[in-house]
């Protein structure tokens, strides 16, 4: 079992601000301005996402790893969509597009990119963890560069 701390101080109503530190991050927090807050630093929303990103990148990356695929990086933007269920707001979707860079990559090895772009979503523990509760998903793309 590992155990993971994080720490947050928090000043003000609603509308404050705090600090969440971990070992390696130490940031501002506020509500969005998405959502009436004074944005602040980084948000919940951003946070949830962020954790789904770089989780998405680790697991696509360990499953490249392991099969000896050469890629020069991967850039993923996400997006997640927070609605609202009668007064409640809820995440609703969270997207990954992302883009793996390679030297080369003939039709097969672009269509097994693909497939393991997918593949490492639905590995992804805190996409398994949202599983249920929030749709998650990857618009992958392959580019070639020199």
């Amino acid at each position: 079992m590992s155990l993971f701390t994080v720490k947050g101080t928090w000043t003000g109503n609603r509308n404050g601000e705090g600090t969440i530190t971990t070992d390696g991050l130490h940031t501002v927090v506020s509500a969005p301005k998405q959502l009436d807050g004074p944005g602040k630093g980084a948000n919940p929303e951003e946070l949830l996402i962020a954790a789904a990103t770089n989780c998405y990148m680790l697991t696509l990356a360990a499953i490249l790893s392991n099969r000896d695929i050469e890629y020069t990086h991967l850039d993923v933007e996400t997006e997640g969509t927070v609605g609202k269920n009668g007064k409640r707001l809820v995440f609703e979707k969270i997207v990954h597009k992302l883009v793996i860079y390679v030297k080369q990559a003939d039709e097969e090895l672009q269509e097994k990119l693909i497939q393991l772009a997918h593949r490492a979503e639905t590995a992804c523990f805190i996409s398994q963890t949202l599983k249920g509760n929030v749709e998650v998903t990857v618009e992958p793309v392959v580019k070639v560069v020199n």
